[in-house]
């Protein structure tokens, strides 16, 4: 049986080129093909040994998921579908800046946490990803990027796991994954530039400040827990209290001094100066900048029921909080034309025969993927 080399952190592979009878030294030297180089053709790793070579196109290959489609927004933003079999595919964004290249990715196919205001949540959950198709999305990402771009220096400078899915959910596989993006033989990407998302689960929070301490950032969405447990079903399970203990404790481990605290801006629910006091009052209640505010105007979707707060009630709202002496920002909407902006990563996936025939017709037609125009990304 053979075996995605994607699915290895480095200490993974070694002990996989162990097993083959090769040293560690081996295992770099195939992980930096595979991670730094993007090659996926065993033949062209020239430094390797012919016997490893011949042992490795038998037992193993390198092979991202199938692309389904991939649309360009406006603003630069990229937004790519993968089909991870069985009639469901997930979908990876990239989003260009002046300083950054930032790719938001996936983990789960769809997401079993039901929050009120997501549309990936409404969707349902499927399955989670494995370790290989966690990190298929930024090896994909990254060399076809930097192929369409024609550089050789790195695209992607920030991942965020953000895109569909609760990470925490899936950690046996996200682990690995996190550990590839952050190792020098792989990505080399700062802990400070990895950020996981999760809406809350306590006990894997605690656990990921031993295993992995990356950037966190919370999902908040309200100031109490009679509103949170409507929008975020979790905080029944893990109320705001147990929340926001577990975020000071991993605090002594983060490559950050603060924990984001996400929060999406609804019309009429959680947007009142009621709200925004009791924030004050919950983060003020703990001495230290030890947070900072995100606030997200909702993108709507029909089955949410729900309408973005109007941008003289974000503002508002983000004074009151900045004025309190907590950092506060808006986040800027990016690829909304392409459904690729916060809380939209479902699109045609919720359409589960839909996607499944669109998957079916691609596995048939050959996709030629868009000719990318040149984005401003610096690398770091």
């Amino acid at each position: 049986m053979t075996v995605n080399l994607l699915d290895f952190d480095l200490d993974g592979l070694a002990v996989f080129c162990e097993r083959l009878g090769e040293k560690r030294f081996r295992a770099v030297q195939l992980f930096r093909w595979i991670h730094q180089r993007g090659v996926n053709q065993f033949d062209d790793m020239t430094d390797l040994a012919k016997s490893l070579r011949e042992k490795l196109r038998n037992l193993a290959f390198i092979r991202s998921m199938p692309v389904v489609s991939q649309h360009l927004s406006a603003d630069g933003t990229i937004k790519w579908l993968f089909d991870v079999g069985d009639g469901n595919a997930v979908e990876t964004v990239f989003i260009p800046e002046e300083d950054r290249g930032t790719l938001c990715i996936s983990s789960q196919a769809g997401c079993a946490v039901g929050c009120r205001f997501c549309s990936t949540g409404h969707q349902g959950f499927s399955r989670n990803l494995t370790t290989g198709e966690i990190v298929a999305q930024l090896w994909f990402a990254e060399h076809f990027l930097r192929q369409h771009l024609q550089r050789e220096e790195r695209i992607i400078s920030n991942v965020v796991m953000m895109g569909m899915g609760e990470p925490l959910q899936n950690y046996t596989a996200l682990i690995p994954a996190l550990r590839v993006m952050l190792d020098d033989h792989g990505y080399g990407l700062s802990r400070r530039r990895v950020t996981v998302s999760t809406s809350g689960i306590v006990p894997m929070m605690d656990r990921l400040s031993q295993d992995c301490p990356v950037a966190l950032a919370v999902s908040l969405h309200a100031p109490n827990d009679a509103l949170r447990d409507t929008l975020v079903p979790l905080n029944v399970k893990y109320p705001l209290a147990q929340l926001v203990a577990a975020c000071h404790r991993y605090l002594a481990f983060a490559p950050r001094d603060f924990i984001t605290f996400e929060y999406c801006m609804l019309d009429g629910v959680n947007d009142s100066e009621q709200c925004a006091r009791q924030l004050v009052e919950r983060v003020k209640a703990h001495p230290g900048a030890w947070c900072k505010f995100n606030l997200i105007p909702f993108n709507p979707f029909p089955a949410s029921g729900l309408l973005c707060s109007s941008p003289d009630r974000v503002q508002s709202f983000a004074r009151i909080l900045n004025d309190a002496g907590i950092t506060t920002t808006v986040r800027k909407t990016r690829g909304d034309d392409i459904d690729a902006a916060c809380g939209q990563l479902a699109g045609d996936v919720k359409d589960r025969t839909r996607v499944a025939d669109r998957i079916a017709k691609q596995r048939s037609i050959r996709i030629k993927l868009i000719p990318l125009p040149t984005v401003n990304v610096s690398g770091v």
